[in-house]
C-alpha cells in the first residue's frame, strides 16, 4: 500500500480514512496481553520493594540500585495508568478505572484529574493557539523577545535541564498533583482529594514497615528516577528541531500526530521499561491503541516508516532547543535566538536603503505607462 503525501493543515478525507483503517485492527484491547502486563509490571515492582525492605537493614548500597530499577518500573506502571486513562488498556471501562486508580496511587497521580488534563493535551498538541495544559512551556521567538525580563528569566529557569529534568518532576508529582486545577470539574477535584487520602494511607502503611525516614528516602529516589525519565520521554516526544507547531486553520490533527510526535527508537530493554511509548506518533494518531499494540501498528504500513526516528544518542542533542521560530518552522536554542535578536535590532537601527532608479537606464514599458485615474 502506497503512503499518501500529507500536507500541513490540508489533510484530505482520503488521508484520514487511510490511517483510520490502518489503526482500526490495533485498537482492540487484549485481556490476555493486559493481564500479563499487570503481572510482570506490578509483580516486579512489588518484588523490588520487598528486596529493598530486606536490603535496607543490611546496606543501603544494595538498596540504592534496587530503588533506581524500581523507578524504571514505575515508568512502566505510569504507561499502564496512561492507557487506562485513554480507555485502551482493557475493553472494560470498570477494569480501566480500577487499575488506573491503583497505578495512580503508586505514581502519586490522581486518575480522573490527570485523564481530563491529558485529553486537552491530545486535542491541542502542536497548536500554538492552545498551549499551556499538559505540555512543556514553549514560547515562540516573538513571544520571548516581547516578554519582560522577569518572564524571560522564569522561562530560562523552567527550560534549564537541571530544573526541567531533575527538580520539576519531583515538584510536579509530589506537590502539584495534590492540588486540583481551577477549571477542574467536581469529579476531577474529588479525584485529587481521594487520591491524596489513598496516598496518605499507603505512606502510613509503608512507614510502619520500613520506618518513616527510610521509606521517605526510598520513595523520593523511586519517584525522582521515574519522574525524570517520564519528563525526559515527554520532552523528546514533542520538543525536537523540526517538530510541528501551527496556528488556527493551518493546524491539522493528522500532521500534529505524525510530524509533531516523535518516534523515539530505544534499545529493547528501555523500550520495555517505557512501555513502548517511544512510538508516540502512533499513540497520538490513535490514543485508543494500547501500548502493547503500538509497535505492531508502526510496522504495519510504509506510511509510518516515513517518520524519522530519534535515537538515544541523537536525543541528547535536543536539550539545547528552547524556543519555536515561526518564520523558519523549527525549534531553536538561545544561541540562535541571540543572533536573531541582534539581526532584528540591526534592522531597526539601520533599515535597508531604498534603491533609487537608475536614470541612465532606458525607460521600461511600465515607466512609460500613464498613471491611471
Amino acid at each position: 500500500m502506497e503512503s499518501d503525501t500529507i500536507t500541513p493543515g490540508q489533510t484530505s478525507k482520503a488521508d484520514v480514512a487511510k490511517w483510520k483503517a490502518l489503526v482500526a485492527e490495533f485498537q482492540t484491547p487484549s485481556r490476555w496481553r493486559a493481564s500479563w502486563q499487570l503481572v510482570n509490571t506490578f509483580g516486579a515492582y512489588g518484588l523490588l520493594w520487598y528486596a529493598m525492605y530486606l536490603t535496607s537493614s543490611v546496606s543501603w548500597w544494595y538498596t540504592l540500585p534496587l530503588a533506581i530499577v524500581a523507578g524504571g518500573m514505575l515508568v512502566r506502571i505510569f504507561i499502564i495508568f496512561h492507557d487506562c486513562g485513554h480507555g485502551s488498556f482493557f475493553e472494560s471501562r470498570a477494569a480501566n478505572d480500577f487499575w488506573g486508580f491503583v497505578a495512580g496511587v503508586l505514581t502519586l497521580t490522581p486518575y480522573y484529574h490527570w485523564r481530563w488534563e491529558h485529553s486537552l493535551h491530545h486535542a491541542s498538541a502542536g497548536d500554538l493557539d492552545h498551549r499551556g495544559v499538559g505540555d512543556i512551556w514553549t514560547l515562540t521567538v516573538q513571544e520571548y523577545l516581547e516578554s519582560s525580563r522577569w518572564r524571560r528569566f522564569a522561562y530560562r529557569l523552567a527550560r534549564n535541564p537541571i530544573v526541567l529534568f531533575l527538580l520539576a518532576p519531583l515538584f510536579m508529582f509530589v506537590i502539584m498533583q495534590r492540588v486540583p486545577a481551577r477549571k477542574a470539574s467536581r469529579r476531577e477535584r474529588h479525584s485529587v482529594w481521594w487520591m491524596n487520602l489513598a496516598i496518605l494511607g499507603m505512606a502510613a502503611l509503608m512507614s510502619t514497615v520500613f520506618g518513616f525516614v527510610p521509606y521517605l528516602v526510598i520513595q523520593l529516589i523511586v519517584m525522582g528516577v521515574a519522574g525524570s525519565a517520564g519528563i525526559w520521554l515527554f520532552y523528546v516526544q514533542h520538543q525536537f528541531e523540526e517538530a510541528y507547531w501551527e496556528r488556527g486553520d493551518d493546524w491539522g490533527y493528522t500532521e500534529a500526530a505524525l510530524k509533531g510526535s516523535s518516534f523515539y527508537k530505544l534499545p529493547k530493554v528501555l523500550q520495555w521499561f517505557s512501555g513502548n511509548i517511544g512510538f508516540h506518533h502512533i499513540h497520538h494518531l490513535s490514543p485508543r491503541i494500547p501500548n502493547y499494540n503500538l509497535e505492531r501498528c508502526h510496522r504495519s504500513d510504509p506510511l509510518f516508516a516515513d517518520v524519522q526516528p530519534v535515537t538515544l544518542f541523537s536525543s541528547v542533542k535536543l536539550i539545547p532547543l528552547r524556543v519555536w521560530d515561526e518564520s523558519d518552522k523549527r525549534l531553536i536554542g538561545f544561541r540562535r535566538l541571540g543572533k536573531l535578536k541582534k539581526e532584528r535590532a540591526l534592522q531597526k537601527t539601520h533599515p535597508a536603503p531604498v534603491r533609487e532608479r537608475d536614470t541612465n537606464k532606458s525607460p521600461t514599458a511600465d515607466d512609460q505607462r500613464p498613471p491611471t485615474a
